[in-house]
């Protein structure tokens, strides 16, 4: 039992820290995600960590918590959602909350709108490594679908501005088709 409380203690300290010292949004924590729960802690392994960033990307509503409910759930079931999900979401309620109070000054203090223009510059570096990541894992696969999707999936998106949604769900149809093949395939 005892086991279980430091588990859960270091889920709910863990996605504290990182929720507090991310900023840029869900694509720069899950890649602090995964290197603490699949590098560090080798709580989940990596394609499981594909999985998960795949599924909360595809879900709606934030992509922190979607992934913090995921992989609370995977360590400690329903306690460990809870746990995860409120240490993801208490450092930007507390945050907010403070600059809410100082709004009128954070808006107009240039060394503030400095750093924010310098940590943008880090996350996009960050984004940029998740994409790396990512396009690698999709690549291992060595599966010429999943590659031609990815490529199809740019170029629809950065080239002909279509909307992420709609590129979502097209590649869900053709998994699922793909899927249904294979066991049509299995089956024989």
């Amino acid at each position: 039992m005892k086991k279980d409380y430091k588990k859960l203690w270091t889920l709910f300290k863990t996605m504290f820290v990182l929720s507090a010292c991310t900023f840029g949004g869900g694509f720069v924590i899950v890649s602090l995600m995964k290197k603490k729960y699949v590098e560090q802690l080798k709580w989940i392994d990596e394609e499981e960590m594909l999985d998960i960033t795949a599924i909360t990307q595809s879900s709606p509503g934030p992509l922190p918590v979607n992934a913090s409910v995921i992989i609370g759930y995977r360590i400690a079931g329903i306690s460990g959602s809870l746990i995860a999900v409120l240490g993801s979401i208490l450092p930007p309620m507390i945050i907010i909350s403070v600059i809410s109070l100082f709004y009128d000054q954070f808006r107009s203090n240039k060394y503030i709108a400095i750093a924010l223009q310098v940590m943008r510059a880090g996350v996009a570096a960050v984004i940029i490594d998740v994409v790396i990541n990512l396009a690698k894992n999709v690549c291992k696969t060595k599966r010429v679908l999943y590659i031609a999707m990815m490529c199809a999936a740019l170029i629809c998106a950065y080239f002909l501005n279509v909307s992420a949604m709609i590129i979502i769900f097209v590649c869900l149809g053709i998994g699922i088709a793909d899927l249904l093949i294979a066991k049509k395939k299995e089956a024989r």
